[in-house]
């Protein structure tokens, strides 16, 4: 089992990543919650059926009572109306402040189950056991949780850190292929920020054999894993050192909102958000053009993406609402070189414009 501590300084917890690990779920828990016994599972049918009883066998196993409690699935329902419905479930079922919340899905229920965790009685403990790849790299890590507006994405959320995250690659066996690959770009990402040697890696790999090599898929898993958790054990509340997490998720969001969340998967959103801030840095000068090339074919490589349609202009008028624009200015994570990035400010109405269309030549090419 791989061990990875999120040295959050008030609240310190680990992410264990093993594969099989969902059958041992159990012991594991008992051993981190102690006495207590009643645990509440927030998922989605999808996930439900197909490891919902492998779950809930190990779960009971360890003596836990434990409750299910769905939610609908899929991006559009990651908002403030589900987080209402989800809570009066719990008081439903005489959840109290000893209520321990089990977030098991992908991104959408890690992060509507983790806000729920932080207002339900004004905080009770989460465990995150996430099923896709990219809330197995990304989103379980760090306690950020959050619903959409109907225009912006995450404008509503808190901090709240799980007291686990368990981690089981064994499960991304099951997602469609367009899923998985959407994750991996929040892996290629990482090696962007800081690993270059994790960029290296993904940049000559193909997924479908990423897939087939279970030991290279949990290595992938661990280094994204540990470069978040030292990033945010650095920076919890995004202050400062944590906005680098946020390269390709400037244009990304603004991508997702302007199509209704219905066009992308996130990791998609993000992928094209991170060939425009590649072509914004290199406009600026700030990146050679053999970096920049190599970001964007290896963004390319991994595979399709759906066409970008958006104009320029419509996504401009997104970002000033993003929750990453600060006095009216936006900010973007810019490459500097693969591994290394910085936060950039006053980035021409111009040169984003030009980005933007350059998305839109490059995905009808590909």
């Amino acid at each position: 089992m791989i061990r990875v501590n999120i040295g959050i300084p008030r609240c310190p917890y680990e992410a264990a990543i093993e594969s099989g690990l969902l059958a041992r779920t159990g012991a594991h828990l008992r051993t981190l919650l102690g006495d207590r016994r009643r645990l509440f599972v927030v998922t989605v049918p999808p996930v439900r059926r197909r490891w919902g009883q492998k779950l809930l066998a190990s779960l009971s196993a360890a003596g836990f009572a434990t409750k299910i409690v769905e939610m609908p699935d899929g991006e559009r329902h990651k908002k403030l109306a589900t987080v209402e419905a989800l809570s009066e479930k719990l008081s439903r079922l005489g959840a109290d402040r000893s209520a321990v919340i089990v977030a098991f899905g992908g991104g959408v229920v890690g992060d509507v189950a983790g806000m729920l965790a932080s207002v339900y009685m004004r905080g009770v403990d989460l465990v995150q056991i996430p099923t896709t790849v990219q809330a197995q790299v990304d989103a379980a890590i760090g306690g950020k949780t959050g619903v959409n507006l109907r225009a912006v994405k995450n404008l509503l959320g808190t901090f709240h850190q799980p007291r686990a995250v368990l981690i089981d690659p064994a499960m991304l066996s099951t997602l469609p292929d367009r899923e998985f690959r959407a994750g991996i770009y929040e892996s290629l990402k990482c090696g962007v920020i800081g690993l270059p040697e994790l960029f290296q890696t993904l940049e000559r790999i193909q997924v479908r054999d990423l897939r087939r090599d279970p030991a290279k898929l949990e290595r992938v898993i661990a280094e994204s894993v540990k470069m978040k958790a030292k990033v945010v054990s650095a920076d919890e509340r995004e202050s400062g050192l944590r906005r680098v997490l946020n390269f390709g998720h400037t244009v990304g969001h603004a991508l997702e909102a302007v199509t209704g969340y219905r066009r992308f998967l996130h990791g998609e959103a993000v992928a094209w958000g991170m060939i425009a801030a590649t072509k914004i840095a290199a406009a600026l000068d700030k990146i050679d053009a053999g970096s920049a090339q190599r970001i964007t074919e290896a963004v390319l490589g991994l595979g399709p993406l759906p066409r970008v349609e958006a104009r320029g202009r419509a996504i401009l008028r997104l970002l000033q609402s993003d929750k990453k624009t600060r006095d009216g200015i936006v900010h973007f994570v810019l490459p500097c070189a693969i591994g290394k990035v910085e936060i950039v400010s006053g980035v021409p109405d111009r040169i984003v414009l030009e980005a933007v269309e350059e998305l839109r030549q490059l995905s009808s090419e590909n």
